[in-house]
This record gives structure tokens, C-alpha cells and sequence, in this order.
């Protein structure tokens, strides 16, 4: 093609882009104004749909306990897993002091923030599930306590559950289970102002039971980690122990004695209805503790798990 073809072509070609622009209809300014609304609205409804429905009284009466999301949603929880208090052998002495003090909350009266601390697999975590069925037993609706379960990534949300909570009817027990801190991780600041020390504080309906593995909730290289970079160091560590002295109720956790342990597995059994010579359960359930490496009511309730499903038995009173 040659240069005069080219622009005859060019020139063509922008004639013809000029005629269908000039049929196009011009928008006027309302109409472009009223098109934006418009959009504006279907953005709205969007992000309206997508925002959690606000908590009404009602909702809690839906459930006795639910799961905290950090987006500010509570997921019901339809039925909880727990176990009877009555199966919780070893640790009488624990689960009658929090049995009390829950009891105090329910009714209104003064109760302190619990810690459970101590050896893994010795039913922390089971007995604050169990003293929450134990005490919601015979109460009405209104009366019932709550168990909220924050999971311990989003303690950080915690003030915001608080926020939610304060203006509620019922009375709640917010539970963290395995609650501990590692490395620089300074969550635990939101905790302690929740606890105590904060301008609005823990409210009068809310109550907090935590379990972990450590007694002072922070692992011992971060402590000694504040020790050696401070100025101060007293005050470094005190500034960290601080956070588990603010729970009022130290419950403390050891590992059970082979007596313990074996009551235990005798207790799961007669609950359940597994019949064995007590002779040959003694010696089979020390057998499993042995290579478990470790006694506690967690290795109990495994081999009874274990001897169940060997003698065809269902657990269908769990």
C-alpha cells in the first residue's frame, strides 16, 4: 500500500469512528449521578451481607456456648465435647475449689479469674468444660452460664469480645485453652488490661479460665531473654510474671501416681460398661502407660479407647 492509500485509509477510518460517536446518546450529568448511586448501593448491600448480624439477646439464649472469631462473629457450639465430672479422678481437690468459684459467678457473688496450669493430659481443659455442664444443671434459661472458647491466635480480639459482652443479660466464663506466649509475641498485653489495669476492666457478667502447660503462661527463654537486654531487669521479668499474677485462682496440675492413673482407667470402664478381671485391667493399663511413656487421665482415656474397641463396646455414654 502505498503512503497516499495509507492516509486515505486512516482518514476513513476516523470519519467513521466520528459518526458512531455522534450517535452514541450523551449521558447527561443526572443521569451519570444517578448511575454512580446506583453502584454505590449494590456496593452497600455487599458489604452490608457480609458483615456479621449483631448479637440480640435472644441469640444467647440459642446456645450454652459458642466460639469467638476475631471478624466479631460467635459461632454456636449445638453440643459440646466433655466429659463427666464424675470420670475426672486425681484431681478432687482442683475441681471442688473451681466448682465453687464458678458457682459463686453464676450466683451473682464475687469469683476470681482461674489459671490451670501443670502437666498435659490431666483433664485442665475437661474440668472447666465439665464444671460449666455441672453448674448449668436444673438452672432456667436466664440463669444459665455461657462458655465462650477464644482460641489463643486472636486473644488480641479479646477487648473487643469484652465490648460485646458487657452489655448482656448473662453471665459468661470466656475460656482459653493452651494459653501460652513464645519469642516477641506481646498479645499477652491485651490480656493483662482485660484482667486488670485497663480503664474499663474485665466486666461484672464476664469471668476468664485459661489452661497452659507453663505456670507464668511465658516460656522461660523469654523471660531470660528480658533479664539480659534490660536496664532493669526486675523489672523486665516482673513486668512478664505480672500477667499470670493477675489470675486470682492458681489451680495447679501434677502428674498422677500409678494408684491415680489406674482409678482412673477403672472409672472410664465401669461408666462405660467394659468388663474385664481387674487383675488383667491393672496389668494391661500399665502395659499402655509404659510405652505411652507417661500416666495421666488423657493416657487413660486412651487405652480405654483402645480396650473398647478391641471387646466391641461402644462409648455411647461420652
Amino acid at each position: 500500500m502505498s503512503k497516499k492509500q495509507r492516509k486515505t485509509a486512516s482518514r476513513a477510518a476516523a470519519q467513521a469512528s466520528a459518526k458512531v460517536a455522534a450517535k452514541r446518546p450523551v449521558l447527561a450529568a443526572d443521569d451519570v449521578a444517578a448511575r454512580v448511586a446506583r453502584a454505590l448501593e449494590a456496593i452497600a448491600a455487599h458489604l452490608s451481607a457480609a458483615t456479621p448480624a449483631a448479637l440480640t439477646p435472644q441469640s444467647f439464649r440459642n446456645a450454652d456456648a459458642f466460639v469467638w472469631h476475631p471478624d466479631g462473629r460467635l459461632s454456636e457450639v449445638p453440643r459440646v465435647s466433655r466429659v463427666d465430672l464424675g470420670l475426672l479422678k486425681g484431681i478432687d481437690r482442683m475441681r471442688d475449689i473451681l466448682i465453687e468459684n464458678t458457682e459463686r459467678f453464676a450466683d451473682g457473688l464475687p469469683a476470681n479469674n482461674a489459671l490451670l496450669w501443670g502437666a498435659r493430659g490431666m483433664g485442665k481443659s475437661s474440668l472447666v468444660k465439665a464444671a460449666h455442664a455441672s453448674i448449668n444443671t436444673g438452672r432456667k434459661v436466664a440463669d444459665r452460664l455461657k462458655l465462650i472458647e477464644i482460641h489463643r491466635e486472636d486473644i488480641e480480639s479479646l477487648p473487643a469480645l469484652m465490648e460485646l459482652l458487657r452489655a448482656s443479660e448473662f453471665r459468661f466464663i470466656v475460656f482459653c485453652d493452651d494459653l501460652s506466649f513464645d519469642g516477641n509475641d506481646a498479645s499477652y498485653k491485651s490480656l493483662k488490661a482485660v484482667l486488670e489495669g485497663g480503664i474499663e476492666g474485665r466486666p461484672d457478667n464476664v469471668i476468664l479460665y485459661a489452661t497452659s502447660n507453663r505456670r507464668h503462661l511465658l516460656a522461660r527463654e523469654m523471660i531470660e531473654n528480658e533479664r539480659s537486654t534490660a536496664i532493669n531487669p526486675g523489672e523486665a521479668v516482673e513486668e512478664k510474671v505480672s500477667l499470670s499474677d493477675r489470675f486470682g485462682l492458681w489451680l495447679g496440675f501434677h502428674r498422677c501416681s500409678q494408684d491415680e492413673y489406674l482409678a482412673m482407667v477403672k472409672g472410664y470402664c465401669g461408666h462405660f460398661g467394659i468388663e474385664l478381671p481387674e487383675e488383667q485391667l491393672e496389668r494391661e493399663a500399665l502395659e499402655w502407660s509404659t510405652t505411652r511413656g507417661s500416666r495421666s487421665g488423657r493416657v487413660a482415656w486412651q487405652f480405654t479407647q483402645e480396650l473398647a474397641g478391641r471387646l466391641g463396646v461402644r462409648l455411647s455414654g461420652k
